[in-house]
């Protein structure tokens, strides 16, 4: 049942909340919701499922303390299902989808004694609100591993003559033109140019975050075009489905693809959402502040890719993963250093320093590198670099 709340009330119960925010909440009483755009079924919901399932064995928490709302759009109804699982007692509501965003605001609002937590948006800052937070993580990081992967097959394919040097196209099948997609498909691209530099890339949207058959189609268009290998920002199955049957090489997102794809998946980007979860709930039982952004990387465990699929990869490609993974943890290797990529010719710092529609980047773009989720949790990164052409 919605509830509305007077500007009074809702003052009131601000100062109520920051005196019983700061005592915590013991761990055998507090209650955490989850509004989820999928189920389990769906790859991006059942990573965040999985990282939701670890927080509640790390903090001893009971089944029964955790309520999850399956299956919820972006729409009206995620604001129903936060204010639901508010009423319901919740402490902390987290929602996963980035059109949950303002939903989750208006609750939040409405609720100052819960705090709520959105994944992949940017307006938490902004809200006013100090039980509002965003979190995601540096997923670019995990996508650029997997782009060397998908690098090292290309060579491989190369060397065994089923591709040439100068045919290197690769496709990607992505969700909407968001800079979440595009910072994915570029840290993809840099990765796997960074082993194969004469790789080239055509992205496909679909226009959905999850429907097998749009993402199966556009696999199939993209093959069809001369894609000699796919990845995907899109959260079903329906890619590697289509890789499959055309015994294209194949790189997922979210979970392993190799039950689908068992002759051609040779890892999915993947995110690990237990630490966040972890460290938002036992916030709220210890009474201290939940941060505004949140993200974190390979270096704190945030981030990785899945099993390598030893029946397709090719030679080496485990020592040269963890060679890329020990650099990023380091801080040695940036994904996003702007010498290993041009926008129209240009380098980034050209553009910033001469071209006014770049100057807004100018806090962005220093030491070298584009500093990805440095300034905010959600990806900025949303130039279309050389080498890759977007479709419809």
């Amino acid at each position: 049942m919605k509830k509305l709340v007077s500007l009074l009330v809702v003052l009131t119960m601000a100062f109520m909340c920051c005196a019983a925010f700061a005592e915590g909440v013991p761990a055998d009483q507090i209650k955490v919701g989850y509004v989820f755009v999928g189920d389990e079924n769906e790859g991006y919901t059942a990573a965040h499922y999985e990282g939701a399932k670890a927080m509640m064995e790390t903090l001893g928490l009971s089944e029964d303390q955790v309520v999850i709302r399956w299956t919820i759009p972006e729409t009206e109804e995620c604001y129903d299902a936060a204010v639901d699982l508010a009423d319901a007692g919740c402490n902390i509501v987290f929602a996963n989808s980035f059109g949950h965003e303002s939903y989750m605001i208006q609750a939040a609002a409405e609720y100052p004694d819960v705090e709520f937590a959105h994944a992949t948006g940017f307006q938490a800052a902004s809200s006013g609100l100090s039980n509002m937070h965003n979190y995601f993580t540096s997923v670019y990081e995990s996508r650029f591993v997997s782009g060397v992967v998908a690098g090292l097959k290309l060579n491989e394919m190369i060397a065994n003559g089923v591709v040439t040097e100068d045919n290197c196209k690769i496709g990607y099948v992505g969700a909407h033109p968001y800079a979440e997609v595009i910072s994915g498909y570029t840290s993809f691209f840099l990765g796997v140019r960074s082993v194969c530099p004469s790789a080239t890339m055509v992205v496909k949207y679909t226009g959905s975050w999850a429907s097998f058959d749009l993402e199966k189609e556009a696999a199939e268009a993209l093959i069809a075009q001369g894609c000699v290998l796919i990845s995907q920002h899109a959260d079903t199955t329906g890619a590697p489905t289509a890789c499959q049957a055309a015994g294209v090489p194949c790189v997922g997102y979210n979970v392993t693809m190799i039950p689908v794809a068992p002759d051609c998946a040779l890892t999915s980007a993947s995110i690990d959402w237990a630490p966040y979860y972890t460290y938002a709930v036992k916030s709220v039982i210890d009474g201290e502040p939940i941060a505004v952004d949140w993200c974190q990387g390979y270096a704190e465990g945030a981030t990785k890719i899945t099993e390598l699929n030893e029946n397709a990869v090719a030679e080496g490609t485990a020592e040269k993963v963890a060679e890329v993974e020990e650099a990023l943890k380091s801080g040695e290797l940036h994904v996003f250093d702007t010498a290993t990529f041009t926008v129209g010719g240009e380098t980034l710092e050209d553009l910033v320093a001469n071209n006014a529609d770049y100057a807004s980047y100018a806090d962005m773009v220093s030491d070298g590198y584009f500093h990805e989720s440095e300034l905010g949790s959600a990806p900025s990164f949303a130039f279309i670099i050389d080498g890759v052409e977007e479709l419809g």
